[in-house]
């Protein structure tokens, strides 16, 4: 017997808000209202311990189909590549020209926001073309 579960993606990072709200832009996402009784997410940050104010955030899909994004704050810095990263689809269905248009154009519009160009991977007969990037605190994730 099997049963469907929902999927909160957690990022480990140093700033979560910062990294949150990057990822809002990026996917179209939203910051989710903060618990009863507060006006906003610095008041209630207000109230935690100072260790614990600014140790997480989180962004959510308006629309309620996508997975929420959780973002926590750790002690230490990325050294290594992720094992797991997200695919942003821009081009599904798209190919050749067109596909590479469309990953550029995104490209050209998530970089004032802070990520980084890393490389593009052009078709190969199998895969269509992606491009690799990083977020605002290195974390990779392809424009597929």
């Amino acid at each position: 017997m099997s049963s469907i579960k929902q999927v909160q993606i957690t990022f480990d990072c140093a700033d979560p808000e910062r990294v949150a709200r990057f990822w809002c832009e990026v996917l179209g996402y939203v910051v989710p209202p903060p618990p009863k009784g507060f006006a906003d997410w610095d008041e209630f940050n207000r109230t935690l311990p100072p260790e614990r104010q600014g140790s997480a955030f989180a962004c959510q899909d308006p629309a309620g189909v996508g997975p929420r994004l959780f973002f926590q704050r750790v002690p230490e810095g990325k050294t290594v590549k992720n094992r797991l990263h997200l695919d942003v689809r821009i081009g599904p269905g798209l190919v050749g020209e067109e596909r590479l248009a469309a990953l550029e154009a995104e490209c050209a519009r998530l970089i004032p926001l802070g990520a980084s160009r890393v490389e593009l991977l052009r078709a190969d007969g199998f895969n269509e073309s992606c491009l690799v990037m990083r977020d605002v605190e290195g974390n990779e994730f392809c424009l597929d």
